[in-house]
This record gives structure tokens, sequence and C-alpha cells, in this order.
């Protein structure tokens, strides 16, 4: 959607008519966006160390857990390592302060960044706050940059009410959601002037709150139950941007049938060990992204915010294509699950991972959550508590380098767990 210039320069103070996000009629007309721009390749690379900087929905240790599992298991070919640094509280001024001591230690080749809702100490749009937030936004990118790091510029996501733990909150939950916003508007500006990569968080969670909240009530809160901090449903849209923001496809792997020819190929990190009578004997190199089924009109589930956010068409295909079939149906069998599908559903492709949410990689997927979750945790600890003790304080590298030995033994915890997965995958005309 297009607005005029004259419009959007007395919204948003701009010298030039620019791309604004297209507005579902849902959301209130007073929301005007930048167009955000989309990671169009890969900037993920082979051995990237990824590092996710944020504020304490980053320290959460929810969507950044949500993103290493994915990484280290969908895209297990490119060996990337990856470590959070969420902090309780914290501006982009306080990060940019910590940023040597911290993340630039451990030399970071990529990093996400999530700040913006402690920056505008929640009031009502406030130009000189926004100053300052853009000053200290354009040194955090500019400091990785010199480090030789890439950026992922997040923004912020929405708000639900006006926080009562901060005496000094003022305004309406509208005003509040208005001045973070511009904040959004300010970090895309940021992203494009530094030429670095942008993460869209907040339009996402704005559009699918307003559609959520009309579908399933005014107690569905995508921001969490604290109207700041989000629940899982929130936490997936947040990953999926983050993914998608780090130019994620989604493409885990591809399975080819061909009925009449009896053969069986795969690519993209899936290989076929043997086809016969039928049944696919399948070795996964990367694995798709798995999750317990859950309710859908609940905030708190991960399976409401993989509908929210379309998180299996747009990250997480495992496809299967059958040709050759002579029946109108056909049933394809994973592991113990059975679904019939039609022929024209298998000759155009079934993404796996969708119909079969829980499969015979999904054991695997779970011991690799539990080792992301377990050095997550230590990482937090880490640099909140090892890095800030008394003995930090009298020697930072002696506690450093000692603090680094649990560090590494999670992360190779983590590896050992990283294996390919075999599987059966059964094709039966249904007649």
């Amino acid at each position: 959607m297009r607005y005029p210039c004259a419009i959007l320069l007395l919204c948003l103070g701009l010298t030039g008519c620019q791309q604004y996000q297209a507005r579902p009629e849902i959301v209130p007309a007073a929301y005007v966006g930048l167009q955000a721009p989309k990671t169009a390749t890969l900037l993920l690379q082979k051995d990237d160390r990824l590092a996710i900087c944020g504020d304490s929905i980053t320290e959460q240790k929810m969507y950044s857990v949500l993103m290493e599992a994915y990484i280290v298991a969908a895209r297990s070919d490119l060996h990337v390592t990856v470590r959070q640094y969420g902090w309780s509280g914290e501006q982009a001024g306080g990060f940019l302060k910590r940023m040597d001591n911290d993340v630039l230690r451990f030399k970071p080749t990529i990093a996400t960044t999530c700040y913006g809702m402690n920056d505008f100490r929640y009031v009502p749009k406030d130009e000189a706050i926004a100053a300052t937030f853009r000053q200290n936004q354009t040194a955090v990118v500019r400091k990785f940059k010199e480090a030789g790091a890439r950026v992922v510029l997040g923004s912020s996501g929405t708000i639900h009410s006006v926080p009562p733990w901060v005496k000094s909150a003022k305004g309406t939950w509208e005003t509040l959601n208005l001045a973070l916003l511009n904040f959004r508007n300010i970090d895309i500006e940021v992203a494009q002037a530094e030429q670095v990569a942008f993460a869209d968080v907040y339009w996402p969670m704005l559009v699918k709150g307003y559609e959520s909240r009309a579908k399933y009530g005014e107690g569905f809160k995508l921001e969490g139950n604290d109207g700041v901090h989000p629940g899982w449903a929130g936490h997936v849209m947040m990953a999926t941007a983050y993914l998608e923001g780090l130019g994620l496809r989604g493409d885990v792997g591809q399975i080819n049938v061909d009925l009449v020819a009896g053969k069986a190929t795969a690519r993209e990190g899936q290989r076929v060990v043997k086809f016969e009578n039928g049944i696919v004997s399948l070795r996964s190199f990367r694995i798709p992204f798995s999750f317990e089924p859950g309710d859908v009109t609940k905030d708190n589930t991960i399976a409401a915010g993989v509908e929210l956010a379309d998180f299996q068409k747009k990250l997480n295909r495992l496809t299967l294509k059958v040709a050759g079939a002579k029946t109108a149906q056909v049933k394809v069998t994973w592991g113990e699950a059975s679904k019939v599908f039609t022929t024209e559903q298998l000759a155009k492709g079934v993404n796996l991972a969708a119909e079969f949410p829980q499969n015979p990689t999904s054991p695997a997927f779970a011991k690799i959550w539990k080792a992301v979750a377990e050095k997550q945790a230590y990482e937090t600890k880490q640099i909140k508590t090892l890095f800030r003790s008394k003995e930090a304080k009298a020697d930072m590298e002696a506690v450093a380098k000692s603090s680094q030995v649990e560090f590494d033994r999670l992360a190779d915890a983590l590896k050992a767990v990283i294996k390919p997965v075999d599987s059966t995958i059964k094709v039966e005309e249904v007649r």
C-alpha cells in the first residue's frame, strides 16, 4: 500500500517519498510503517559464529533457543555455532558499553540484535529519546562491522499493555505501540544507511496480534501475560523474523519417488540408502524443526506460533514428491504414522515436516533442543554472574578462560547429538 507523501512526511518526519508497509484493514490507520527490506541471499556462512544479542526478551532464552535448535538441526551442513547474550532491562547504549568484554572477545562473525523495548522508556513518541536510540543503534552496528561481523538489526516487538512495573511509564497502550513503531522505522533507516540486514519483529507481531485477538479473544496475547515478554507463540514469530533476516529459506530436503521407474532420489541433506517395494530407506543429515502438537488458540504454545508465523511453509519444508501413482489416493507411512494424500497432492509435493510434526526425526531434535537450552542457560551465567564476580574484577582474563571450560563441555555435548537420522518412508497406492 502506498500513502501520500504529505501524510508520510507529517507522520514520520522524512525528507522524501518512500515505500510503506501494506496495512490490513484490521490494523488502525495510525500505524504507518516503512517497507521492511528483505534479505535476498543467505547471510549465514559455513563455520559462522552467531551472536544473539538483546534485552530481557532475549534473556528469556526462547526465540534464541528456537533459532539455534533450528539452525544446527535444519542447517547442520553449515556448522554454525551460536551464543546468546540477553541482558534484562538493557538498552542499546548499555549493550554498546559491554560489547568488547562480553561479546567481541568470542569473535562473532555474524550477530542479531533486539533492542528498543527499554530504549523507548515506555513513553509516547519523543524525538530526543528517538535520536539517542538512532545514535546507539548506529554505534552498535558500526562496532560489530569494525570487528568483522555481519549484522542483522532487529526491531523490537509490540506491547499489549502499559507495564505497571515501570513507574515512569505514561501514555496509552496504542501511543506506546506507535512509539515502538517509530523505533522500528528508525531501525530500517539505520540498517539501510549501514548496509546491514534487518529483521522485522514488530510488524508481523502487530498484524498477527490484531488478527489473533479478533479470532481468539482479548486473552490471546502474543506479547505475553505481562504485555511485554512474549510466550511461546510470540517467540516463534520472533525466531521466524530473525531466521528470515539471516536469509534462511527453509528447504530441509526433498525426496522424489517414481513408482513406475521403481526409483527414489533425494537432495539437500537427505540420502536414499535403499528403495524397495515402495519403501524408502532414508538417511537425514539435515532434520526439520519438530514440536509437540498444542492448542493453537493459546498464546503460550509453540503450535500457535508455528501457525501464526506460517513457519512450516516459510522455514521447515521436507518435501516428498511421488510420481507414477495409478490410483486416486496414496498412503504414506513415515515411521509409525500414516496419512493418505491424493495423487495430485503428492505429484506437487507434500511437506512431511508439516504433515507429520511428530516423526522419526523428533527424538533427535528433542536431544538437540535440550542441549541448546542447557548451553544457553550457562551462557547467561557466564556473562551475568561469572564475568561480574569479584574474581573477574581482579582478573577478567583468568575468569574468561576458566569459565570457558564448562562452556566447551556443553558445546561438545550439543555437537555430539547432531547426528544423521535413519527412517523409512513407505508409499502405497490405495486401491
